[in-house]
């Protein structure tokens, strides 16, 4: 039983990068780093005006890499900073960068949406549920962990 256990973990880790290399050769294509796709990709799911933040949030990716993302696609015209009361920055983009995400981006945002309206309910809902599970078992494990961070 554990062989097959463990060979199902080495195939869903398998899958799992195959997906994450899948989406960083879509941004290469897109001409785009991983995160400068997360952020347009974002952008066009939040809508403009969105919060840095929640695309931090969202993408579950470090206030600093966005940042500087975000600071890269400003200075290629793809995007500019509105101030927020405090510290909060809206993001929205140019007349360039609608036109970069609409070709550039939106097609792949499409592509995933139809795969998954393609999907029986019962399929996404399953999907959902079991990569849920074992996300939050995890990170279940990893806190209780007696690993060398926990001295």
């Amino acid at each position: 039983m554990k062989i097959k256990q463990e060979r199902a973990l080495k195939e869903y880790n398998s899958l799992w990068r195959e997906i994450e290399m899948l989406w960083h050769e879509i941004a290469r294509k897109a001409g785009v780093s991983d995160s400068a796709f997360a952020i347009l990709s974002t952008i066009l799911e939040l809508g403009e005006g969105c919060l840095q933040k929640d695309i931090c949030d969202m993408n579950c990716i470090s206030k600093q890499t966005i940042h500087s993302a975000i600071k890269k696609l400003e200075q290629d015209g793809l995007i500019v900073l509105g101030q927020e009361s405090g510290r909060d920055k809206r993001v929205f983009l140019t007349p360039e960068g609608k036109a970069f995400a609409r070709k550039r981006i939106l097609p792949y945002a499409d592509a995933e949406n139809q795969v998954f309206a393609e999907m029986t309910r019962e399929e996404s809902s399953e999907l959902l549920r079991l990569t849920e599970l074992y996300l939050h078992r995890l990170q279940e494990k990893i806190r209780r962990s007696s690993g060398p961070d926990r001295q």
